[in-house]
């Protein structure tokens, strides 16, 4: 009990219902490991501390009052800084909204604090979560608790940061070309992109965009598979909800299954220290008793589609604004560009994609891949410019591995899967049959309990 800020939600949750801690005691604690560790890695940009001890002396009063609670009671949680949070400022990563405070939560706040989640701040983001590497002209950098000259990853790298060193038990990410992704595995920590539809997204502007979607991230499988039972569920507002509940398989582990694996998902770069952690995972799911094979994979239609429908949304989103940072401000003019042939193309790829993949899947339970294609890079730098001696056109062309999975309408997971000679978090990423959230979340947690790479702690 003496450090209740790296235990996990659901044993927090657990302890907070059967009163042996309170809330209190548990908010307190993450407050002073913010206090404590947040000035080096500027994950958590705004913090409500007074709000969060008022909603924690709530939950408290709750329990004594035998009130009914939900499941995540008086744990603390911190929301994306895209997130729109009632009363707490919230900048999108962006001058233009350093003032920003909005009138209504989102959805996923909503969901949240009616599960009993007390909010404690904002986790930083850059630009309109612009790009895999968090730093902003509001907040600057985040940096990577493993390693302080590092980038977090992004371009939820404030939430993976936040949870890697204990200053939360959970957080809400998104994901469209990785967002998510990337930061857990840069960070040491779970990160789930559901399959689209499954957190709904409300809009009024983009309502059939399915490429963007916000997930669960958190230190362990367990306690994202938690969150997600929160956030999950239909919404009549969001035109593609999944109205199936979700619920978790059973922990059956992952015998008799048939895991895909490629290296470098069809040809691309990837750095070799990646590689060389990636590469051990085939046989943790051997030893598990699955049937593994390496598999050549042509996920090329990928690019073109997630290229052309990325910029015709920045267009649309933010095409209208002024002063934007250079990253959101190149999308837009990107999305200027698009015809509605490219749009044609870009569909036209897609739709072929995902019926290849659909009889892939017929052949395997899941694929695992790298999340990304290198290690944590330097923070001073913009974005990851080479891989290994290859050149890249652009700041986005490192995330290819990533973003090529989003196009699939699939769900995938990043999970630790060690760490470079220099101490430094790899993920491997586990890829599932559109809509079985449950089951890839069933091979994460089968992964992280045989390897136990997630216990690894920062060193400080």
């Amino acid at each position: 009990m003496s450090e209740l800020h790296f235990l996990t939600a659901t044993e927090l949750a657990r302890l907070i219902r059967a009163r042996q801690v309170s809330a209190v005691e548990v908010l307190q604690a993450h407050l002073d490991r913010i206090e404590q560790v947040n000035p080096d890695v500027n994950a958590i940009v705004t913090l409500v501390a007074d709000r969060a001890m008022r909603a924690a002396e709530r939950a408290d009063a709750a329990l004594s009052a035998q009130e009914a609670v939900g499941p995540l009671h008086g744990v603390p949680v911190a929301h994306k800084d895209l997130v729109d949070t009632a009363g707490i400022r919230t900048t999108y990563g962006s001058p233009l909204f350093a003032d920003h405070v909005p009138e209504q939560d989102d959805l996923i706040v909503q969901r949240l604090r009616a599960a009993g989640a007390v909010t404690v701040g904002k986790t930083n983001t850059p630009e309109f979560g612009t790009g895999s590497h968090t730093v902003n002209e509001v907040f600057g950098a985040t940096r990577n608790p493993y390693d302080l000259s590092k980038s977090a990853g992004g371009s939820s790298g404030g939430a993976a940061a936040a949870l890697a060193t204990g200053m939360v038990p959970l957080a809400d990410g998104s994901d469209m070309g990785g967002s998510l992704r990337n930061p857990a595995s840069f960070c040491n920590v779970v990160g789930l992109r559901p399959t689209p539809g499954r957190v709904p997204e409300v809009s009024d502007l983009n309502a059939w965009y399915t490429l963007s979607v916000s997930g669960p991230m958190a230190r362990t499988v367990e306690d994202v598979t938690l969150m997600l039972g929160v956030i999950a569920g239909f919404d009549r507002r969001s035109p593609y909800a999944i109205k199936e509940v979700f619920a978790p398989e059973p922990e059956q582990g992952v015998a008799g299954l048939r895991v895909a694996w490629s290296p470098d998902l069809g040809g691309l770069p990837v750095d070799p220290r990646t590689a060389a952690v990636t590469a051990t995972a085939p046989a943790v799911f051997e030893r598990l008793g699955a049937t593994v094979e390496q598999v050549e994979l042509d996920l090329g239609d990928a690019e073109d589609a997630f290229r052309t429908y990325r910029a015709w949304n920045y267009l649309l989103v933010h095409g209208d604004k002024s002063g934007l940072g250079p990253n959101t401000a190149w999308n837009v003019e990107q999305g200027r560009k698009v015809t509605g042939a490219d749009l044609a193309r870009a569909e036209t790829a897609r739709s072929r994609l995902y019926q290849r993949m659909a009889a892939f899947f017929d052949t395997y339970d899941v694929l695992i891949a790298p999340v990304s294609q290198v290690p944590p890079f330097p923070v001073e730098h913009p974005h990851v410019s080479e891989i290994n001696g290859e050149k890249l056109p652009d700041y986005l062309a490192w995330m290819r591995s990533a973003y090529w999975i989003s196009v699939l309408h699939a769900p995938a997971a990043s999970v630790p899967a060690g760490f470079t000679p220099e101490g430094l978090p790899v993920g491997v990423q586990i890829v599932g049959r559109p809509f079985e959230d449950a089951r890839v979340l069933r091979v994460a947690r089968a992964f992280e309990q045989a390897t136990g790479h997630g216990q690894r702690r920062p060193p400080r």
